[in-house]
């Protein structure tokens, strides 16, 4: 946890295992320290070390020459002097520029307070942004730097970083299988948030020090010799557990004297087959703590993590966890797949891709539940990507990854859209068993389909992943939508057949093009939907054919002045009056405020307008008196333009907003000569919020709110 000198010089020396430009490493060191220069750290530093030790935290990683030149000018664009993406793109090329540009927009974002919310959203920005996973490796190196040399900043600016990287950035260290940062980053948190039970640790640990490292000696040079003996090759690393592991298994209920796996013995060899026979050995030498063998070989982890696991009892009756692995395999558990990104082999693309996967799989979720809240959103985050998996199988062998307690629905799903559909029975381990069984670790899972089988709507009460609930929320949302239209047909055709109508004459194709028109509404479909939900009656949708159009407005206008003065709890009070059908005009949306006026809609009630709005501005005869109810405290939907140069803009707005607490509900984007016109409809309480925002939004040089 300490923070070593850094140099130039020692990068390049901790760069031995790549081949890379050093003309090109140098040009962006010297633009890096050029952009900087002048200026310090809160530590008292240079603040050219900071991309120094960054891009050095990298070199432990085997990165690429990319995220190495990206890292040293990560912060160039936020505390250099002159830097532009532009400029970026030109000396250092396209891929680099981006990279920078993403790690740049997402340093400016923070929590906005203590809430896990917060962290949530944030959460879901970073990963959105992470368009290159190499994003978000700089990413945690850069906080690694950080938390390293957090002492300079004030305690409860420390305890926030500490929040947030527990709650934001160790998950997606420990998603991407980067070990060796997780865990680091890990005990330092601990150590600023818990300091006491930190110290407690630490001190147990300490006191029993020279008897653990004694102990592991003598299990290493036993072990050792036992695998000389047979002639294996091998090199053998002891550790004592982390702290923050330690208060792990005491948070869940161990008591210290009851953590037995305390020391933990890795065992490094040139084959894959060497390391089935060093298990076999140690089996042989040192009795197996039961249930215990784990072998992640034959069935690795998603994250191609491989090794093979096993507890035994020691000659001195201690217990420790040892790990096989080959030195390819130590350096994916403890770097990541980034550990292979430079590598020229066959392999690297596969290992590219499965970043990819990664990523993806943050996305989808955040794309599913982009309506969903926060609490939600964490729920379905912490079920669904951050929390404990299980490995299950298909009878081919291929592995599956699934949240714990995922049934075999959810792994039909994850198989194919259409095996989910159709599945009717599911054999785990050559038994039936019912589709609400929850899958454990290992287990081997068939699925038995029909294809005249549709979904079960009962399976939303079990399934565990996102991807199962919304593919079966799909199929039954089109189910629904399908017999809606026909219900709403039905009553149509109906009422018309009850006037003594012929239904071919009324809904002639000049009638529904009429019909649609004066609903503006672009299918027939949306018309029996309609119908079917009680939005508009048989009989005035039969009237619009006619003349005779008055009956429905004028009960309407004929109600409202029949009404009494009462407390209304909607937002608009209609002349004076409440209870009344009304809603607010997509073409203008007004907010609390806003001058408005009430305009009467066919089939649809009042629809409130902003007085100044084009849409009703000949309008003379359909016009009503309206009002905001002043105790009403709900939040509008409101637009706002901006004119911008590129889709670089994005950034700045979201880090307003949510410094702000304003919810971006939709953005539109449209190319016009010069740039790009944004269309946003956001969340607000009021006029004085919305003329804020944009207020602030105009002090932005890339923005201007039109």
């Amino acid at each position: 946890m300490t923070d070593e000198k850094i140099s130039f010089e020692i990068l390049e020396q901790n760069l031995s295992y790549l081949k890379y430009d050093k003309e090109k490493l140098k040009e962006a060191y010297e633009y890096a320290l050029e952009e900087h220069e002048g200026l310090k750290r809160l530590s008292g530093d240079e603040y050219i070390t900071h991309p120094l030790h960054v891009a050095n935290i990298l070199t432990k990683l085997n990165v690429d020459e990319t995220t190495i030149i990206s890292a040293l000018l990560h912060e160039v664009l936020n505390n250099g002097k002159f830097a532009t993406k532009e400029i970026l793109e030109e000396k250092f090329g396209s891929e680099v520029a981006l990279i920078v540009d993403s790690i740049s927009k997402i340093n400016k974002l923070e929590l906005m307070d203590e809430t896990e919310s917060s962290a949530i959203y944030l959460r879901k920005v970073l990963v959105g942004l992470a368009t290159d996973p190499r994003v978000l490796y700089i990413k945690l190196a850069d906080r690694l730097h950080n938390m390293r040399t957090n002492w300079a900043i004030r305690e409860e600016k420390q305890k926030d970083k500490a929040r947030e990287t527990m709650a934001v950035l160790v998950p997606i260290a420990h998603r991407l299988g980067i070990n060796s940062i997780k865990s680091e980053l890990e005990d330092i948190c601990l150590k600023i948030l818990k300091p006491e039970v930190y110290q407690d640790i630490l001190e147990k640990l300490n006191k029993t020090a020279l008897e653990l490292n004694d102990n592991l000696q003598e299990m290493k040079v036993s072990l050792s010799h036992l695998l000389n003996e047979n002639g294996i090759t091998h090199e053998i690393k002891g550790r004592v557990k982390s702290v923050y592991s330690i208060y792990n298994k005491l948070s869940n209920g161990k008591k210290y004297s009851d953590i037995y796996d305390i020391l933990a013995l890795r065992v490094f060899v040139a084959k894959e087959s060497d390391c089935y026979a060093v298990i076999g050995l140690i089996h042989s030498k040192y009795r197996p703590v039961p249930n215990r063998f784990k072998d992640y070989i034959a069935n690795p982890k998603e994250n191609m993590y491989q090794s093979l696991h096993t507890t035994v009892f020691g000659a001195d009756g201690e217990v420790y966890e040892v790990q096989v692995r080959t030195y390819e395999m130590d350096e994916i558990a403890e770097k990541g797949i980034a550990s292979h990104w430079s590598y020229k082999e066959k392999g690297a693309k596969k290992v590219q891709a499965i970043m990819e996967q990664k990523l993806e799989m943050f996305r989808n979720i955040i794309e599913t539940n982009s309506e969903e809240n926060d609490v939600s959103f964490e729920n379905v985050m912490n079920n669904n990507l951050l929390g404990e998996l299980i490995y299950v199988f298909t009878p081919k062998g291929d592995v599956i990854e699934l949240p714990m307690n995922a049934t075999p629905i959810d792994f039909a799903y994850r198989i194919h859209s259409r095996i989910g559909d159709t599945c009717v029975g599911a054999i785990v381990n050559d038994n039936i068993v019912p589709l609400s069984y929850e899958l454990q670790n290992n287990d081997i899972v068939k699925i038995i389909t029909n294809s005249n089988a549709t979904p079960n709507n009962d399976w939303l009460n079990f399934v565990k992943t996102e991807q199962a609930k919304s593919k079966i929320k799909a199929y039954f949302s089109k189910k629904d939508r399908e017999e809606y239209i026909e219900k709403g047909k039905n009553i149509l055709e109906k009422e018309i057949k009850k006037k003594k109508l012929v239904v071919s004459e009324v809904l002639n194709e000049k009638n529904i093009a009429k019909i649609l028109k004066d609903l503006k509404l672009a299918t027939i479909e949306e018309l029996y939907l309609g119908i079917s939900s009680l939005r508009y009656t048989a009989s005035y949708i039969i009237n619009l054919t006619t003349e005779d159009k008055h009956n429905v407005d004028d009960l309407l206008i004929e109600k409202i002045k029949r009404r009494n003065n009462v407390i209304s709890k909607d937002d608009i009070i209609v002349d004076g009056n409440t209870n009344i059908k009304y809603n607010l005009a997509k073409c203008c949306h007004p907010v609390k405020g806003d001058e408005i006026i009430g305009f009467i809609t066919k089939g649809e009630g009042i629809t409130v307008h902003k007085k100044d709005c084009q849409n009703i501005s000949d309008e003379k005869v359909r016009l009503i008196e309206v009002e905001w109810n002043i105790n009403s405290n709900n939040e509008y939907d409101a637009s706002i333009s901006l004119k911008v140069k590129s889709n670089d803009f994005l950034m700045d707005v979201i880090s307003e907003a949510t410094k702000q607490k304003i919810n971006i509900v939709e953005i539109k984007n449209k190319e016009v000569e010069n740039g790009l016109i944004s269309d946003l409809i956001i969340k607000v309480k009021n006029k004085e919020e919305l003329e804020h925002f944009k207020n602030v939004l105009n002090k932005y040089r890339n923005i201007e709110v039109i």
